[in-house]
């Protein structure tokens, strides 16, 4: 008898360690690539501020590191759409428009953000991109 408690404290003991939880994993993200080979959003982010450039960055590796996430990061724009939303200094707003495609999140489509809703003419742009990538 005395043998065998060592081994049950074993097991329980090796059953609570192995029961742990998965360390999470970051999601690769790439840019939107068209025909030509350029890369729209990665373009569009040169054209910015570095300051403007990073918050942007950081804004794109939270949703990496967390994904799927959810307000106020990530806004669900609808058919696999997501809205990646970065506040700049100077009472803007930079959103890029990601999907996932493959385990990969691609970075569709990236604008200052001027009005209270999402413009129509990027929505439809960044759909454009996505079934492109899908083809």
């Amino acid at each position: 008898m005395k043998h065998l408690w060592p081994r049950v404290y074993l097991i329980w003991y090796t059953e609570g360690v192995v029961a742990k939880e998965p360390a999470p994993q970051k999601i690769p993200l790439v840019f939107f690539r068209n025909s030509t080979g350029s890369e729209p959003v990665r373009e569009w982010l040169k054209e910015l501020e570095v300051a403007e450039r990073h918050a942007i960055g950081r804004d794109l590796l939270r949703a990496q590191w967390r994904w799927p996430v959810g307000m106020p990061l990530c806004r669900p724009m609808g058919k696999g759409l997501w809205e990646v939303r970065t506040d700049l200094p100077g009472n803007r707003a930079a959103r890029v428009l990601i999907c996932l495609y493959q385990d990969h999140l691609v970075a569709l489509h990236g604008f200052i953000k001027k009005t209270r809703t999402t413009p129509q003419d990027d929505l439809a742009l960044a759909r454009k991109r996505q079934k492109e990538i899908a083809q």
